[in-house]
């Protein structure tokens, strides 16, 4: 315990000192150096002098926010880690990219010990009703951070419903009781949902299901049946069934509109749920890179992250933005409807748009080192050296801290079990 004081302690004063003193004509690559630091994660929890830099950041933070590579197994283990830090002072809810429905189906079955196969059966009947937590290290890690936080801890789901949602909010709403007029119109989507489903499950192509397949004109039709006599519940339901798929077809149209359209739902669905909870919460987020930076985003959005980052300053709280990568490995993609997750060998600084990060991963790339790396941006934005990059100046305004894993090994979907 000394022992890890101590190192704590030197850690937050050699941070301190380096903000201060370095000097504008420094290079970027001995900054770069000063602020990296080695970690270890495993299944008790983060190591070395890495976890003490995010220890003591995550300790002043109300908000936790992992920008992240999806689908990976080694991703999981480091939330469980920051799950670990924040159960310490409080840990009320953990905001996934999934929808509100979904998180309710996560919610149901997260403590129970059939989890795995119970949300097998519901995934296996409503295919591609949700992303993400459908795999099993994403499942494992909600339901050990359920653990670790205690009985009042919950997912919170803050996007539209995943594309083959549409079947399993249909089946909510007839549970509700609808009126008689709601109901006729609400059975005629159902059959047509189900037709939809026998197709996209034999093509394996998201187009042919029914979000992508039903009308304007059949939707219009149908909310002034549910407007009727459809009742509150059927109402929101529709409402985000209709929400979906306004999302989804605007990215075939109008990415730049559907992204900003999709980012100001998850700010309203935040708001909705910190209000409903009623006292202050202490959340960690977990979703794509793109959605948990500070500014503007690659998408040309002020997207979920920033305005965290920005309810934090105005409650006078702290908000921590950790953008979370693997060097190389293997990349899990969707596999098409009702089917197994693929698999991609990567090398990430490969991509275009990660080339920036030849200066953190090149090493691990040469070695076969366990240790991950951090590095720590927030050391980066006072007096940034001449030589750093345009790139390297908006990633540091973007995020606070870079975890860099040597390797990513593929997920897979719980209906493999």
């Amino acid at each position: 315990m000394k022992l890890a004081a101590l190192t704590l302690i030197t850690c937050m004063a050699a941070s301190s000192v380096i903000a201060q003193k370095a000097p504008a004509d420094q290079s970027f690559a001995s900054r770069l150096q000063a602020a990296r630091a080695t970690l270890q994660v495993d299944n008790a929890g983060l190591h070395g002098l890495g976890a003490a830099i995010i220890a003591e950041a995550v300790a002043t933070s109300r908000y936790v926010l992992i920008g992240e590579d999806h689908l990976s197994r080694e991703i999981p283990k480091f939330s469980v880690g920051i799950c670990r830090l924040m159960a310490k002072d409080g840990l009320d809810a953990f905001a996934v990219e999934v929808g509100p429905e979904a998180a309710r189906i996560v919610n149901a079955n997260l403590r129970r010990r059939d989890r795995i196969s119970r949300l097998s059966t519901f995934i296996k009947a409503h295919p591609d009703a949700f992303a993400f937590q459908n795999g099993r290290d994403e499942s494992d890690m909600a339901a050990e951070c359920a653990r670790l936080a205690g009985s009042k801890f919950e997912i919170w789901g803050l996007d539209q419903e995943f594309f083959g949602a549409a079947g399993h909010l249909i089946e909510q709403m007839l549970a509700a009781h609808p009126g008689p007029t709601a109901r006729a119109v609400i059975e005629k989507l159902s059959a047509a949902e189900r037709v939809a489903t026998v197709r996209a499950l034999a093509s394996g192509s998201p187009s042919d299901l029914f979000v992508y397949k039903v009308t304007d004109q059949e939707l219009q039709d149908a909310n002034g049946a549910i407007q009727r006599d459809g009742g509150a519940r059927v109402i929101a339901l529709f409402a985000s069934l209709t929400e979906t798929r306004s999302i989804y077809l605007g990215q075939n149209t109008d990415g730049y509109a559907s992204n900003g359209r999709r980012a100001r739902l998850m700010k309203r669905t935040l708001v909705q749920n910190l209000d409903t909870r009623g006292q202050p919460s202490r959340v960690l987020f977990k979703f794509g890179d793109a959605h948990m930076g500070k500014g503007i985003n690659g998408l040309g959005q002020r997207d979920l992250g920033n305005f965290v980052a920005e309810r934090a300053e105005g409650e006078g709280v702290g908000s921590l933005h950790i953008a979370v990568y693997g060097a190389k490995g293997v990349h899990a993609l969707y596999g098409g409807v009702g089917r197994q997750l693929k698999q991609e060998p990567f090398v990430l600084t490969e991509y275009p748009s990660y080339a920036w990060l030849k200066d953190v991963v090149r090493a691990d790339q040469r070695s076969a080192s366990p240790d991950w790396t951090v590095i720590d941006l927030r050391l980066l934005r006072t007096k940034p050296p001449a030589d750093m990059s345009s790139t390297w100046r908006d990633v540091a305004r973007r995020y606070d801290l870079i975890v860099a894993a040597p390797e990513l090994t593929p997920s897979r979907l719980v209906t493999s079990e």
